[in-house]
């Protein structure tokens, strides 16, 4: 048998195994994550060497990317422009404020724990790791006691801040010598990927919207083609950014919005268009949890054989210091109690959009390339760790703890309800969409 196919078998296995354990594991500290990570390391070239960056980087960049591609496309599609001014703006200020000192703290720490990379390196790094993945704390964001507005401002954050990133990667990328980008340049980077891909993702996902809008009404499309259409404007919005060479991810996401808004302006409701886009979003789960399991695979298992104290003591710096400064600045003045600010600031895994980064910058030939590699394995992977088995925990402790603080202070500002918490209970029980 061969290679390939054993790591058909390996990846077949993994998910059954978890499939069928994984209403048991949800209530351990165990994530999906893990498991997926930690199957990865046992598949790559650290252990039975069934997968590497060498023979099978066209198959593993096919899949983050439409992983990536797809979680964009649909984080976009949940979010509403009055979730990010709910609240004091929170999703607002950490998308702001938090998210670009993240990314010059990150770039500046770097400088002294990095040493033979460029400035532009660095500044790739921290935007590499600057994005959150709230699927690799759920617990920190689904687990009711805590308050709707803490649980909003994480979710919407990482729904978006991926997206919001790619701008700052792209610029930095085309800054580094030797890379894909860097032929055209800052200024070429800047018109293709920041105005023209914006463009195309805003003309493939308004129409798109409108077109199944149309067909809806007229009753033409029957509901499982429905969510199926969904995925082929993802896809079309990525590929046509791409043979422009533009950014397929920021078309993506874009699209997302302008599909979102089409079907909104036609009267569907919230839950209408999540379950338009139901299949879409189980698809993009499902292959992100592959990505980690290769992510597992090709760098994180090679990085662990050549640790370091400082790739390690960066990885710590950045999901600490790198993260909960910033978020703490950013939340300033909110009226937000302590254990909430730390709260945010500790929820804010390294996941996905991290993993595609890095797997793309990994294949460019810039002799800083193994240390960036490295360090930003050695990040998500202590990331997936700690996170997931600290998400539950620390959910009930400050569930606990806000509890207590309410039924002794009725002002409390992280009781404010959410627009998303409104919009549920206005909505009701979940509907099911005409056609």
């Amino acid at each position: 048998m061969s290679d390939t196919a054993w790591t058909g078998l390996a990846v077949a296995g993994v998910t059954a195994a978890y499939a069928l354990t994984s209403r048991r594991l949800s209530r351990t500290p165990v994530s999906a994550a893990m498991v997926f990570v930690g199957f990865g390391i046992l598949i790559g070239p650290a252990a039975l060497d069934l997968v590497s960056l060498r023979h099978d980087s066209e198959p593993l960049r096919t899949l983050v990317e439409a992983a990536l591609t797809l979680v964009l496309f649909t984080d976009a599609t949940t979010v509403r422009p009055t979730d990010l001014r709910t609240g004091g703006a929170l999703p607002g200020r950490l998308l702001s404020v938090g998210l670009v000192l993240t990314i010059g703290a990150g770039w500046l720490l770097a400088w002294p724990l990095l040493p033979g990379l460029t400035g532009w390196e660095l500044a790739l790094v921290s935007a590499v790791l600057a994005p959150t993945d709230a699927a690799l704390g759920k617990s920190a964001i689904s687990d009711p006691r805590v308050p709707s507005l803490v649980r909003q401002a994480l979710n919407v954050e990482s729904g978006l801040n991926d997206g919001m990133v790619l701008p700052f990667f792209v610029l930095f990328l085309a800054a580094v010598p030797g890379t894909t980008y860097a032929h055209e340049g800052m200024a070429g980077a800047f018109w293709r990927a920041l105005l023209l891909s914006p463009a195309l993702g805003l003309a493939v996902g308004g129409l798109g919207g409108r077109l199944l809008t149309v067909s809806v009404d007229r009753g033409w499309v029957a509901a499982d083609w429905r969510q199926i259409y969904v995925l082929a404007t993802a896809v079309g919005a990525y590929t046509l950014a791409v043979v422009t060479h533009g950014s397929g991810f920021i078309a993506a996401w874009v699209a997302g919005f302008a599909f979102t808004y089409a079907l909104g302006s036609s009267g569907r409701t919230t839950v209408e268009v999540a379950h338009t886009t139901e299949l879409a979003e189980w698809l993009g789960g499902l292959l992100a949890m592959l990505s980690l399991l290769f992510f597992g695979a090709v760098l994180l298992g090679p990085a662990l054989q050549h640790l370091s104290w400082r790739i390690v003591g960066y990885a710590v710096l950045s999901l600490t210091v790198i993260r909960m400064l910033p978020v703490a600045l950013a939340l300033a003045g909110t009226g937000l109690r302590r254990p909430t600010v730390a709260y945010v600031g500790w929820f804010g895994p390294r996941g996905l959009a991290s993993v595609v980064f890095g797997l793309l910058v990994a294949e460019e030939h810039i002799h800083g390339v193994e240390l960036i590699s490295r360090v930003v394995a050695v990040t998500i992977g202590l990331s997936v760790l700690l996170h997931g088995a600290s998400a539950a925990l620390l959910a009930a402790g400050y569930g606990r703890w806000y509890e207590r603080a309410a039924a002794t202070g009725p002002g409390l500002r992280e009781s404010v309800i959410t627009s998303v918490t409104a919009r549920r209970n206005r909505l009701g029980p979940l509907e099911h969409p005409p056609g």
